[in-house]
This record gives C-alpha cells, sequence and structure tokens, in this order.
C-alpha cells in the first residue's frame, strides 16, 4: 500500500504550479525542523447523503519534515526528510460505544506492529524546483487498477487550499470527490470523500546539511536499504483468504439457476457473483465443473462463464464446445448469444468465431447465429474505436464478400442481419441495393436494417431510394417494405415535400396500409415526434388535409406512449400492426426504449411476420404479394442486438402440418441470463487508500411469441410473452489494508409484459382487438454501510425499501379499446377449443 505520507510529497509537487508567480517550490530552511499536524478523513455514502451519517474512518498524526541536503550546484535540488509520528486511528463521526470498531483497541492493534513501523519509517524525497524526481523507501506494495465499463457515470473533482506565511506553507486542505451514478437509477449510486489537513505547528532547530555532491550518497549514508521506487503505483491482485473456491461456490448457488426459477431476481444475483468467481478461476477449474453439470443447469453456467470475459474463461469454452457436433445446439446458442450481448468484447473473441465460422459447423441455425453475432461485436469493438483492429477488417471483409457472392436467400439473409448487427457506413450502399430490389423478407430485411442507423447516416441517396420504394416508381413492392421505407424517411428528417407527398399518398394505397399510414402521421403529431413541426405545416394544406383522406376503414395501427418517465431515465412502448386486405396479419411490431438525457437503448423489439395466407381462407392478396409463399415467424432484438429469427412455418405443407398439431404453446426466441452492467474503477486516493467502485447489473429473461390460426371461427391470435427479473449490485469501498469503510447496495425487481392481438375476419370491417398487460411488479431496494477491522470487529448500518408497481393495461387509441369490447363480448357467446 502507498504510505499516507504520500499526501504531502504530492501537495509539495503540485505546490508550484498551483501558487501564481512561484516556480521554485516551497523553502526549506537549513537546520530547522519543521513540525505538522496531519489528517485525512474518509467517508462513503450515497450520493446525496450527509457526511455526518456516513461510514468511514479518520487517520492522524504529526509529521516532522526537514532538509537533509541541498545540490551544491543548483539550490533547487533538494532532498527532504519526511517522519509521520503519534499516528491516531478513529471514526469519522462519533458512534456509541457498542458500535465503535475502534473502541478499546491501540493503532498498532488497528494496524498491525509491522505496518505501524513501516508507517513511522521516514522516507526521502528529491524536489527539484518543486517537483518531485525521486522518492526513497523501505519497499512496500501498490495498488492501481481502471477499468470503465458502459452503464455508470463518474465524476471526479479535487482541491487544495494553500495558506503561505514568508513563502513556505502554513496550513494547506485538500479534499478529494467522486460520484458514481448508475444512469438508469442514479439513486442507486454512491460518492466517496477524502478529507486531508496538513498544518504547521512550530519550527525548530534541527540537524545540519549532509554534504555530498549528489543524492545516491546522501541515501547510502543514511541507511542502504532504502531504494528508488517509480512514482507510478504498480497493479496488484488481492488474495482472498476464506473465499470458497469456484466449486463450492457453485454448490450454493446452482438450484437458484435452475430453469423454473430464471425469471425471478436471485437468478440474476447468483448470475452475478458466479461471474465475479469464475473471473477468478482457471481454464481447469471452469471446465471441471461444465463438465459436471447436467444437461437442466448446464445453459446457466454456459451464459455465466461466456460472461466472465476473461481470456480462460473464454478458452474453457471454446475447448468445451464442438461446433462439429449438432446435439450441443442449446449450448452454442447461449454460448454465442452471451458472446453478442459481451460488455467488453476483445479482438480475441471475435477473431474465435470468424475461424470457427470458417470451419465446420453442423448446424445451419448454429451458422447463422455466428455470423449474427459477429456483426455485434464488430459494432462493439468498432464503438471502442477499434474500427481497424486486424481481426474486425477481416470479420467485416468476410462478410462483404460472401453476401456479394452468396446465391441463395438465406445465405443472403443471414449476412444481412449480421449487418443489421455491425451498422457499417460502408455497409449502406449495399443495404439500399436488396432493400430497392430485393424480393420478399430480403427487401425487408435490408429495409429494417436501414431503419437502425443513426439519421446522420442517412444521406440523399438514403432517401431517394426510399422515395422510391414508398412511391413505387421502379417496381411493385410489399406493404411491410414501403411502410418501413416510409418510417425512414418520416423520421430522419423529412422535407417539406417528402411529407407532403407521403400525405397525399394516403387514400390512394391498399385499404390497410392506408389506415396504417394515417394512424402512423397521427402518432407523429400525437408524440411530438421531431418530424411533427413539418407535418403540421404540410396539413395547412387542404389538399393533404382533408375528411375524405383522414376517414379511411381498417384495422392497421400505429400507437406509442410511456410506460415511465422519471428524472433520470423515461422509457416508451410502441405497438404497430399491418394487416393484409383479407385481415390476416402482416406484421406486428413491438418496441421498447429506454431514454436518458443523451442516449437512446433500444431495449426490446419484438417482430411477428405472417405472408402468403390467403389461400386459407380464399381470399385475395394484395398488390405484389401474389407470389408470396406461405410463411410465418418472429424476430427480436435485445438491448440493441439483432437476434436469430425463429420460423413458425415455412410453406403451405408445413403450416398445414403446424395447424393439426398445434397446441397453443409460444416459441421461444430468448432465455438464459445476460450481463447488463459491468463496471469496476480502483482510484488510489491521496491520503493512500485505495478506493474501489464495483456495479453488476444481471437479467434474467424469457421471451417467447406464438401464433395461433382458426379456420372454424375464422379468427387468429398472436401472443408475445416477456418475462424479466434483474439484480444490481454495488460496492463502494476504501481500503486501507488495516480497515475497511464501504457501502453496498442492491435493487432488484421481476415483471412480465404480454401483448396479445385477436382479430376476427368473419366480416369486413373485421375486429382487432390489441392488449398490453403489465403484472404487479415489485422493487427492492437494500442499502448496507459498513467499517470492519481484520480482527472481524465489524459496524454496519442497513436500511431497505420495497414497493410494488401495480399491474397494467397500456392505453391505446379508443378505437381499438371499442374494438375490443366487440371481439370479448362475441367471444363470450361462444365456446369450444381453436381447431
Amino acid at each position: 500500500m502507498i504510505l499516507l505520507t504520500v499526501l504531502f510529497l504530492c501537495i509539495i509537487s503540485t505546490y508550484s504550479a498551483s501558487v501564481k508567480g512561484h516556480t521554485t517550490g516551497p523553502s526549506l530552511n537549513n537546520d530547522k525542523l519543521y513540525k505538522f499536524a496531519y489528517s485525512a478523513e474518509v467517508y462513503v455514502d450515497q450520493v446525496k447523503a450527509s457526511l455526518q451519517k456516513s461510514a468511514g474512518y479518520r487517520i492522524s498524526s504529526g509529521v516532522d519534515v526537514n532538509l537533509l541536503w541541498r545540490n551544491p550546484d543548483n539550490d533547487d535540488d533538494q532532498l527532504v526528510k519526511i517522519t509521520m509520528k503519534d499516528v491516531q486511528v478513529e471514526n469519522v463521526n462519533e458512534r456509541p460505544a457498542d458500535k465503535n470498531i475502534f473502541k478499546g483497541k491501540s493503532t498498532e492493534k488497528i494496524i498491525g506492529k509491522e505496518y505501524l513501523e513501516a508507517l513511522q519509517r521516514p522516507i526521502m524525497v528529491e524536489l527539484v524546483r518543486g517537483k518531485v524526481r525521486a522518492l526513497f523507501l523501505i519497499k512496500q506494495t501498490a495498488i492501481y487498477l481502471l477499468a470503465q465499463i458502459l452503464d455508470i457515470s463518474t465524476k471526479a473533482t479535487s482541491a487544495t487550499v494553500y495558506v503561505l506565511e514568508d513563502s513556505f506553507i502554513k496550513s494547506i486542505k485538500a479534499e478529494e470527490n467522486f460520484v458514481f451514478a448508475l444512469n438508469y437509477r442514479r439513486k442507486t449510486g454512491a460518492k466517496i470523500v477524502s478529507k486531508q489537513r496538513l498544518e504547521l505547528k512550530s519550527v525548530q532547530a534541527g540537524t545540519g546539511l549532509i554534504a555530498a555532491k549528489q543524492v545516491a550518497g546522501v541515501i547510502k549514508t543514511l541507511d542502504p536499504n532504502y531504494v528508488a521506487i517509480a512514482l507510478e503505483a504498480e497493479p496488484v491482485k488481492s488474495e482472498c483468504k476464506k473465499c470458497p473456491s469456484l466449486s463450492e461456490h457453485w454448490k450454493n448457488i446452482r438450484e437458484q439457476m435452475h430453469p423454473d426459477k430464471l425469471s425471478k431476481p436471485d437468478a440474476a444475483k447468483s448470475f452475478l457473483s458466479f461471474i465475479q468467481n469464475i473471473r477468478k478461476a482457471t481454464k481447469e477449474e471452469i471446465l471441471k465443473i461444465i463438465k459436471s453439470e447436467n444437461k437442466e443447469l448446464l445453459p446457466q453456467v454456459v451464459d455465466a462463464v461466456t460472461s466472465a470475459q476473461t481470456p480462460e474463461s473464454l478458452e474453457a469454452m471454446l475447448e468445451f464446445l464442438d461446433f462439429k457436433d449438432a446435439s450441443t445446439f442449446i449450448l452454442q446458442e447461449r454460448f454465442l448469444y452471451a458472446c453478442g450481448f459481451a460488455s467488453h468484447p476483445s479482438e480475441t473473441l471475435l477473431k474465435s468465431l470468424t475461424e470457427k465460422f470458417k470451419g465446420d459447423v453442423a448446424s445451419q441455425e448454429i451458422r447463422e447465429t455466428l455470423v449474427i453475432v459477429m456483426g455485434a461485436l464488430i459494432r462493439k469493438l468498432c464503438d471502442r474505436d477499434g474500427c481497424k483492429l486486424p481481426a474486425v477488417v477481416e470479420a467485416k471483409r468476410l462478410i462483404l464478400n460472401r453476401l456479394e457472392k452468396a446465391s441463395k436467400d438465406d445465405n443472403v439473409q443471414m449476412y444481412l442481419l449480421a449487418l443489421k448487427n455491425a451498422l457499417l457506413p460502408e455497409a449502406i450502399p449495399v443495404l439500399l441495393k436488396y432493400a430497392e430490389s430485393g424480393e420478399g423478407p430480403i427487401s425487408s430485411l435490408a429495409a429494417t436494417a436501414l431503419q437502425r442507423y443513426d439519421p446522420s447516416f442517412l444521406t440523399k441517396e438514403v432517401k431517394e431510394t426510399m422515395n422510391r420504394i414508398y412511391h413505387q416508381t421502379r417496381k411493385i413492392h410489399e406493404k411491410t417494405v414501403r411502410t418501413t421505407a416510409a418510417a425512414i424517411l418520416l423520421n430522419s428528417n423529412p422535407s417539406y415535400m417528402e411529407v407532403k407527398n407521403i400525405l397525399l399518398s394516403i387514400g390512394e394505397l391498399p385499404m390497410e396500409m392506408n389506415k396504417y399510414m394515417l394512424s402512423m402521421i397521427q402518432d407523429i403529431l400525437r408524440f411530438e415526434m421531431p418530424s411533427s413541426k413539418t407535418v403540421r405545416q404540410v396539413l395547412k394544406d387542404m389538399r393533404a388535409h382533408n375528411y375524405d383522406r383522414f376517414s379511411k376503414m381498417g384495422s392497421s395501427s400505429a400507437y406509442t406512449g410511456y410506460i415511465t418517465r422519471g428524472p433520470d431515465v423515461s422509457s416508451t412502448y410502441s405497438l404497430d400492426i399491418l394487416y393484409s386486405g383479407s385481415g390476416i396479419l402482416r406484421r406486428s411490431n413491438m418496441n421498447i426504449r429506454v431514454f436518458d438525457r443523451s442516449t437512446d437503448l433500444h431495449a426490446i423489439q419484438v417482430v411477428l411476420e405472417a405472408q402468403g395466407l390467403e389461400s386459407i381462407i380464399a381470399a385475395t392478396p394484395d398488390e405484389g404479394e401474389e407470389n408470396l409463399d406461405s410463411f410465418a415467424g418472429m424476430s427480436a432484438i435485445l438491448f440493441g442486438f439483432q437476434l436469430r429469427p425463429v420460423t413458425f412455418f415455412q410453406g403451405y405443407g408445413d403450416l398445414m402440418s403446424k395447424m393439426l398439431s398445434a397446441t397453443g404453446d409460444p416459441m421461444n426466441v430468448v432465455k438464459g441470463l445476460v450481463l447488463l452492467t459491468d463496471f469496476l474503477q480502483e482510484i488510489q486516493l491521496q491520503s493512500g487508500p485505495t478506493a474501489s467502485a464495483e456495479f453488476m447489473g444481471g437479467l434474467a429473461i424469457d421471451i417467447s411469441g406464438g401464433m395461433e390460426f382458426s379456420l372454424w371461427y375464422r379468427e387468429s391470435k398472436t401472443n408475445v410473452k416477456n418475462r424479466v427479473a434483474m439484480f444490481v449490485a454495488g460496492n463502494t469501498e476504501v481500503d486501507s489494508f488495516f480497515v475497511k469503510t464501504g457501502m453496498e447496495t442492491t435493487l432488484e425487481t421481476e415483471t412480465a409484459l404480454d401483448f396479445i392481438s385477436t382479430v376476427q375476419f368473419s366480416q369486413y370491417p373485421f375486429l382487432v382487438c390489441m392488449q398490453m398487460d403489465r403484472v404487479d411488479s415489485p422493487f427492492r431496494t437494500h442499502m448496507t454501510k459498513y467499517e470492519s477491522l481484520p480482527s472481524g470487529r465489524r459496524y454496519t448500518a442497513r436500511r431497505g425499501k420495497a414497493a410494488t408497481l401495480a399491474g397494467n393495461e397500456y392505453p391505446l387509441h379508443q378505437e381499438n379499446s371499442n374494438m375490443c369490447k366487440k371481439v370479448f363480448g362475441a367471444k363470450s357467446d361462444s365456446a369450444g377449443g381453436w381447431f
């Protein structure tokens, strides 16, 4: 540990730079002994808490300073001796005797005899013009580690006040403040405050100067055991003496990781603690657990091992998984998805996955997932200025070159999905080509990939292409592609004429598309989206704004609303649903976005798509959709990461088979454990102790969806289920080797969100009811402040809060409410099964 006296030399070294006009540093007189009083205080608490109730401690001592040597050729080159005396340790705030961990203990007992002797052993500082050139002491070790991860805001401030008398320091006050806060809930944060004071008490006669030409000669004369140490602190690993082994820890938590318990906060809590232990483990220790676990718990082990993101954990997973063996499909998929959610991916990870993709992969679905995850890693590494890394350059080249050569639609789609995650500027021309000239799902996929780009990337060429697609100036396009093109235009600072042309098209479109576009425009106005100002200007023209245009019938809709609006973050939901003219679902799109003061996180998107189903009810397909193959499937984005889409059925034969064997059970899209927040920062305080702040957030998630179709009742239903549990833990600590003080904070919650759409197409206009429901959601927070000694004596103060956010059926437009009454009124008059 760095000695507390390092503060003194730090202050002296900054003195000359801080005092206006002073260039030579403090001047120490020969034959004088300067006696100072020193104190340091450390506080740890919540961000807005009063320091009077904080956990912490105070250390105080006397400090003797005297000049040992002055360079005969340069008066500004000095060797100063600093000695701490009469060290005392106590509570920073008054405590009752039964809560005072220092009560009845001497400083030697608290710090330890060996460490106290080291603390009071003199150090030598060579100062040249007020700057530290060299530091000499009987060696100890230093700690410094810094690893910043997203999702935490940090703020550091420091100030030093000097009082001078006759060009010499009379007193110094120094204070450091460090604040850490979760961006998505700033109440779950912490602060560290370190205060120090140095005050000159007296100046007495001291020893004379030592005659020598160089510092080395003086040091050798004093004590040959003194060594010069580097001014930079050195990183060291702290060892836990009583911590359980990785295997022991896993045995203690494994029941909480059972698949049946994955929707509970305890699963996320156990997941985080397991990651912390995996990060300290060897590859052999990790493999021992992986190879011995059963098939029910092994997927959760894979989630945790992959999320640990250490070289040892990656090596263990790559050694364990055999991509040539299709029987371990679930484990391979969980591994890849955990890679896609990586909080700080390495170039080695991307390189490893690229090599796997170029090799033999038994499952086509895993092969698709591999390249989709590669796209996500490319984006994350590029966001960290890693676009020119060799592995990133190679992966980008591979995806773009193979897309250009791909002939099968399935191969084209998987490379487009990779680009949808990568969001490469150089991929925009490629996406434009497929959006405009591609057929069916390929065109739709390319358009939705372009929709994910920041509007700043949407050039004149992009807008011209989107206009051609929407207005069909070169070829006929499906409704799904045209509406996506319109959304891109309306969300990227559209011109007056672009908006006007879109509004003038309403009334000339297929019936359900008319209704959808009208609903989109109304949603822009109602929710005050960025383009609403331009839309209002266009609506002043009665050719664009008239009853005929705004009274079109249909059941398709687009609606946006708030889930929460808070001081730190707000979240919105949007539900878009587009039908064919025969009343069959073409696309439903549910989105949840989270906003803070400067960023936008696409938390969840679940898209259900269907096509080519008109033949089942002898209906006529819409324009441009006459030759579409029967298909239904689901696609999801989770925290900005596009997952591999899931197919319900493909082709008429598969459709009839699924209908006859339908159970009504939803199909799983993603299930597992995700590392949501991952932050660690260690700071060397000026007063010597090491301060650390660690925040980890885990998510247990289960998203599934299904589509049911009844010929008997001429009714269809889609259902998207979202089950989520979250646990966040923060530990902020100051470690002085002889005393620790800190604060632990946790928050946990669980919720379920269902989106259900029911369509009755026995009449026209057909009846559509959309529902978005959230169950009661418990929310709990806990905070523990502590002070502890190595002997085991400990002081703790705890506080907790629990609340329940009442369940809610989120409002949609009034027309939907009226239809739901008709749908459920009609269903109450009938009974029976689906098929």
